[in-house]
């Protein structure tokens, strides 16, 4: 699906996966029954704090620490384990260095005016009656001219969940339009990585794959579309004294000017060019340092004496500016690199996790487990979702809940005289969009951290993202655009 940065991996990575030593299906889940019952708790019961503000990592490493024992038992070896953790956290390199670059990037592009000029530019533009279905459709076309989601939230989700709040829009929605958008594009993007790779897995070619994805697709962004315009509708416009007062406040504090947009426009066209990701938005840093001296030298200034300094600091810590109006300074503030280090270690101990789990055979495991009772053709689309959704949640990583069920079902479904465009379009419905779902998966801490807003605030309003499983599935119970092989492979089950 979305991420451009995250490094796809190849088939035979995960060849091992189905020749560990086979754990019985209650082995396999208890540590997963360990790591739902700690998060339970804590969000029910510790308000999130049971371990302190890294309580979701702690959980994490101890529920590894309960599957790599549990590995012991069966005689797996710790090297195998051991192995399988560092492939995962070394698969995860590239975007954690993306992850500080945004850091940087949001410090930078804010002391040089390049988010407030968004702020400033966009409140003429967007109005709240209109804000959510626009944002939608804005970071869709991003995401499909990048093939990444990751690139469109650290880009124009930035600047549209700062427009937003500045019109007093929830953030929850912001985000959930923003990501709603970016995941379709990311979908339907032949430079997406995930879109490349679930036709890989099944067996298909990449554009009947986006071809066959798009009759589920396009539904329920149209469904997305038609909910937030509602919502839309249902919010209080900012009355024009309020507008005023935050325009007259931005440039008070700013140089404003559309120069400004040359730094976004650069890091967008360096992504369409193909440059990579972390050489783009390093990019965008360098760019904003050199706007930041040209444009905003008395914003630098009254930060700190030094502007060097000033720029150092918005790179690595925390930076506000404060203005005369009390919702900006909110607004205008970024924790730099140190404000990702959450997010980061959230993603390395989801890899721990995902890592031991998978070392140890656990998550083969429960995938074959559904794999025996998809007995009907409805039964295998429903098995291929719920393995998606369950490695999303346990592995922490869209890239085995694609290639894992790919690997597992892909016979299956050619048993079935299923066409693989079939497996490769439920692949990127239930394993691609929910990814972003998951607090401590790698998509959804990062989407959280990028855009400042929590999963749990904008679970609800990425309905692209939660819809589109329930879609694949509506369409495989009413038979709907389920193509058939010509010459099975196999005889039908």
């Amino acid at each position: 699906m979305p991420d451009q940065q995250s490094p796809t991996p190849e088939p035979n990575e995960y060849d091992a996966i189905t020749s560990h030593k086979e754990l019985n299906l209650l082995e396999a889940l208890v540590p997963v029954v360990v790591l739902m019952a700690l998060l339970a708790y804590n969000i029910f019961f510790a308000e999130g704090e049971m371990f302190g503000a890294y309580s979701n990592q702690f959980i994490l490493l101890i529920g590894a620490g309960v599957a790599f024992i549990d590995g012991l038992l069966n005689k797996v070896t710790p090297s195998r384990i051991l192995k399988e953790i560092w492939d995962n956290l070394r698969s995860v390199f590239i975007p954690i260095m993306i992850l500080f670059l945004v850091g940087a990037l949001a410090g930078t592009w804010l002391i040089s005016g390049v988010i407030p000029a968004m702020v400033y530019y966009g409140l003429q533009v967007l109005s709240p009656e209109i804000f959510l279905p626009a944002s939608v459709v804005i970071s869709a076309i991003i995401s499909i001219a990048t093939g990444s989601s990751w690139t469109t939230s650290a880009t124009v989700g930035i600047a549209l969940v700062g427009i937003g709040t500045a019109l007093g829009i929830y953030p929850g929605m912001i985000a959930g339009a923003v990501i709603s958008g970016a995941y379709f594009g990311d979908k339907m993007s032949p430079l997406s990585d995930t879109t490349n790779l679930a036709p890989a897995m099944a067996g298909t070619d990449l554009f009947t794959h986006i071809k066959y994805m798009s009759y589920t697709t396009v539904p329920t962004i149209t469904v997305t579309l038609i909910v937030l315009g509602i919502i839309s509708l249902s919010i209080e416009p900012t009355g024009s004294t309020d507008l005023s007062n935050l325009l007259n406040s931005i440039e008070a504090t700013f140089y404003i000017t559309p120069w400004l947009f040359l730094v976004p426009a650069g890091v967008i066209i360096l992504i369409l060019f193909k440059t990579k990701p972390i050489a783009a938005l390093a990019a965008g840093v360098i760019l904003a340092i050199v706007f930041a001296f040209i444009f905003q030298t008395d914003v630098l200034q009254s930060i700190d004496d030094s502007s060097i300094k000033t720029v150092i600091t918005s790179i690595f810590t925390d930076v506000s500016i404060t203005t005369d109006n009390e919702k900006l300074n909110d607004l205008f503030s970024s924790g730099g690199m140190q404000g990702m280090l959450w997010t980061i270690l959230l993603i390395i101990c989801a890899m721990v996790f995902g890592g031991v789990m998978d070392g140890i055979g656990a998550l083969s495991r429960i995938t074959k487990a559904l794999l025996s009772v998809a007995s009907t053709v409805f039964g295998l689309f429903a098995s291929t979702v719920i393995s998606c959704l369950g490695l999303n949640t346990i592995a922490s990583d869209q890239y085995l809940a694609i290639v894992i069920p790919g690997k597992m079902f892909k016979k299956a479904y050619q048993n079935k005289g299923l066409a693989p465009e079939n497996l490769s379009r439920t692949l990127e419905d239930s394993g691609t969009v929910t990814s972003v779902l998951i607090p401590w998966n790698t998509c959804g801490a990062y989407q959280s951290g990028v855009l400042g807003v929590s999963v749990a605030d904008y679970f609800v309003y990425t309905i692209f993202n939660w819809l589109s499983p329930f879609t694949t599935l509506l369409f495989a119970a009413l038979r709907i655009k389920i193509r058939m092989l010509s010459k099975p492979e196999t005889a039908q089950a």
